[in-house]
């Protein structure tokens, strides 16, 4: 099998050469309503928007800035008002149960004007209701009830007089009541005179004491009947009074808002209960103390709770909620402090998000809601009974016992869009079962799209229309270019354009900036290629201080020579949204054993699974090559050195293969060369990703410590495809100083680090002796030989252990 030839400059970049030859700028193209490719998502979203059935909520899918949440709103803000329009909703007293608060449903717009009235009804009758009683007409009646019970009184109490005076007994106030004492001649009888009186005498005026007292005991039982009549009838005028007054305040309230459901009765209670009370309420409170925002007052009873204000929505209400937790979502009861203690009333209800979405959408990040305790509990219960009750967490988990609140539910009607990652949609679908009856409708947004002449054509739509909407310079036709070059640099795929709008907008911002910089009108590809360097260098400390540790010979990795059982592979690192790729040290060693192929990392537990399962695979692909005639006899381990974190992925796997091969075969390898690709069980190189990092990582080495012309890496074939390398890495591969190879097998790996043919079998499975699987092999045969020899022991081990190629 030959070696590959080296990829050409051309292969290296897919230049952007689908925009039409007539653009010239931004400034030629029509803004793009929606990102393009969504057609999938877009569907979806229109389903689950007009299906009208229980449990179609929505879970838009998709990872971090493809848009999804300027799409989804732009989609939902866009859709027509159906029926009737949402429904204002307050909560007033319950006059017969005040914990348990009425709900109020009102037509949109009438909960403010009503809230409105009820406060200025109060604010009126604290000014009139006074008055009432402070008039000439009011003092009269008052002042004729209390004239007429004094004369009554009075009465009363002088016929009990005239009769004790008829009976020579004297009737006498004092603070304490009424006494009665005996007269003769004008004059009262004092203890020692009446001593002197005989005894007939004395029981004349016991027996006419005795008789007056009665008589004054039924006066004065008559004046304290009288007296409750007369409370009874200041009690009437009062009421008289208040009622007439009260009345008069409530015509235009009735006319305005007696027509709708529960307020006439509402009014109604409100008025009786101010008839009943508003004396000794509106008397006793000064003016500025009837509605205290800052505590409680008793002329809260009358007032209207909106929670929930309707009267600008011309389309169904749009609600999203940044923080969903148990209380943002359902609402809450809040609470005064008043003389150390806490109070509250239905003024104190406030609604949450779920209140103001009902009748309409709640846009809700699914990875918030999980995260916060009880929210997605409560968001399904909500969902489930179709009702809003509020209840304090405090009273679900039975951690307090003190009255509380407990307000009328409201009826939910509502649909719910989460938005969050695959990832969390499928582990909801595994683990939750009611997930999937309350959320029937996944829009799953597109990570790419296809890189074609219609499509570049609408992705340079999009990005002039981003341009004009975030107010940038207009672009240049090689900016363009250059951003949807960049946009299938960033997907790692030189045919598929990048739907992450986030990065493209913040590239588009940075691009606009170094344009400023450099005082240009327009935005050209320099400004463009500044921004990309100038983000890459911004995060670009880590790699150059691997680079420098590499460079002062702290980490052992050789670009020159040749070494037996070592070889360059390639490593990426993803730090945040910023990657590079490295070279990385792979060594093997191989021994007589007994077919047992260690992996250092997995042994103490550095590898990951996909890493492990590699080093699987590349051990049964010797077991396919070299064991179909004889038992494998030897022991094998494999190990990137100086590696001290976690190592997983299989892209590893080609060269530990070639590694293995090489220690097997004692063959050197070229270390000016690094590799990168998987591989599986019959030796077929694999695509891998990070391929253009990973280049750029070896090339960056090489080019520190100086370019040979002989250094390059190989890469599997199918990643040609993928490649968009840095224009000095093309440089380099044009002027011939750097070399990349696309393999397809195993082989074609070897036969390039080896400088040698790999060799293929002949029909006995046997291979030349002069080729790499020749001479792994004969090690193999010899291996197999000496562990014979150790079961039947001879004078001397055979000297084919050494093997072919050994130092």
């Amino acid at each position: 099998m030959a070696a590959p030839h080296a990829l050409l400059p051309e292969q290296l970049y897919h230049p952007c050469h689908e925009l039409p030859p007539e653009l010239a700028g931004s400034e030629d193209l029509d803004d793009l309503p929606l990102s393009p490719g969504q057609e999938r998502a877009m569907g979806a979203l229109h389903f689950g928007v007009a299906i009208a059935h229980e449990g179609y909520n929505l879970y838009v899918m998709g990872s971090p800035g493809l848009g999804k949440h300027a799409i989804v709103r732009q989609l939902l803000e866009q859709q027509p008002l159906q029926g009737e329009p949402p429904s204002d909703w307050c909560y007033v007293n319950n006059f017969r149960t005040p914990h348990k608060p009425r709900a109020l449903r009102l037509p949109g717009g009438v909960g403010r004007p009503l809230q409105n009235a009820m406060r200025t009804l109060v604010q009126t009758l604290a000014s009139v209701l006074p008055a009432a009683f402070e008039s000439d007409e009011y003092r009269n009646a008052l002042q004729g009830l209390k004239d007429r019970f004094k004369h009554e009184e009075e009465t009363l109490i002088n016929a009990v007089e005239a009769e004790a005076r008829a009976a020579r007994i004297i009737l006498m106030r004092t603070p304490t009541g009424f006494t009665l004492a005996p007269m003769r001649d004008g004059e009262v009888i004092d203890a020692e005179a009446y001593d002197k009186l005989s005894p007939d005498e004395q029981q004349t005026i016991e027996d006419d004491s005795e008789r007056i007292r009665q008589k004054l005991r039924h006066a004065l039982q008559q004046a304290a009947t009288a007296s409750r009549n007369h409370e009874q009838q200041v009690e009437q005028l009062n009421q008289a009074v208040t009622r007439a007054t009260v009345e008069r305040q409530f015509v235009d309230l009735e006319a305005q808002f007696g027509h709708l459901d529960g307020v006439a009765a509402f009014l109604a209670e409100v008025k009786q209960d101010i008839i009943e009370r508003g004396l000794e309420l509106f008397s006793a409170a000064p003016a500025d103390k009837l509605l205290d925002r800052q505590r409680l007052t008793p002329f809260n009873r009358y007032l209207v709770n909106l929670l929930v204000d309707n009267s600008d929505c011309q389309r169904p209400p749009l609600v999203y909620e940044d923080y969903p937790s148990y209380q943002n979502l359902l609402g809450r009861i809040e609470h005064q402090a008043q003389m150390g203690a806490l109070h509250t009333d239905f003024t104190l209800i406030k609604g949450g998000a779920l209140h103001r979405a009902n009748g309409g959408y709640l846009i809700l990040d699914a990875r918030k809601l999980l995260t916060l305790p009880f929210a997605w509990d409560a968001l399904k219960r909500a969902l489930q009974g179709h009702e809003l009750r509020i209840q304090s967490l405090e009273q679900i988990l039975s951690l307090a016992s003190t009255i509380s609140l407990e307000p009328d539910p409201i009826p939910l009607s509502v649909k719910v869009v989460l938005i969050g990652d695959r990832t969390l949609y499928y582990l909801l679908t595994q683990y939750d079962p009611e997930f999937a009856l309350l959320f029937k409708v996944q829009a799953d947004f597109a990570e790419d799209l296809p890189r074609n002449a219609e499509n570049t054509l609408l992705y340079a739509r999009l990005i002039a229309t981003q341009q004009r909407r975030e107010q940038l310079r207009p672009l240049e036709r090689s900016a363009l270019a250059r951003l949807i070059e960049q946009a299938a640099r960033e997907i790692e795929d030189g045919q598929r354009l990048s739907l992450h709008l986030q990065g493209l907008l913040d590239l588009l911002r940075e691009a606009d900036y170094w344009a400023g910089q450099q005082q240009q009108a327009r935005i050209g590809a320099e400004a463009v290629e500044q921004a990309v360097n100038a983000r890459r260098l911004r995060a670009d400390q880590v790699r150059e201080r691997q680079l420098e540790g590499t460079l002062r010979g702290l980490r052992h990795v050789q670009t020159d020579g040749h070494c037996i059982a070592q070889i360059n592979g390639l490593a990426v690192f993803q730090l945040g949204n910023h990657a590079f790729g490295h070279p990385a040290r792979i060594t093997a060693s191989a021994r007589l054993g007994d077919g047992k192929l260690i992996d250092i990392e997995r042994e103490v537990e550095l590898g990951g699974a996909l890493h492990s399962k590699g080093v699987l695979i590349l051990a049964a692909c010797i077991g396919q090559r070299f064991g179909q005639r004889q038992p494998l006899s030897f022991s094998a381990s494999l190990v990137f050195e100086q590696s001290y974190g976690g190592i997983d992925g299989d892209s590893a796997s080609a060269a530990e293969l070639c590694v293995l091969l090489s220690a097997l075969g004692q063959l050197p390898l070229r270390q000016d060369l690094a590799i990168t690709g998987s591989v599986d069980q019959h030796g077929r190189i694999q695509v891998i990703g990070g391929v253009n990092q990973k280049i750029e990582g070896f090339f960056e080495l090489c080019a520190a410590r100086g370019l040979t012309g002989q250094q390059g890496v190989i890469i599997p074939a199918g990643n040609r495809q993928h490649l968009m390398l840095r224009r000095e890495v093309i440089e380099a591969v044009r002027d011939g100083r750097f070399h990349l190879y696309a393999i397809d097998s195993i082989d074609e790996a070897m036969s390039l680090l080896c400088d040698r043919p790999a060799g293929t079998a002949d029909a006995e499975g046997n291979f030349p002796a002069d080729t790499v699987n020749g001479a792994v092999q004969a090690r193999l045969l010899a291996f197999s030989a000496a562990r014979q020899g150790f079961a039947h022991p001879s004078p001397s081990l055979p000297d084919a252990v050494a093997g072919p190629g050994a130092d």
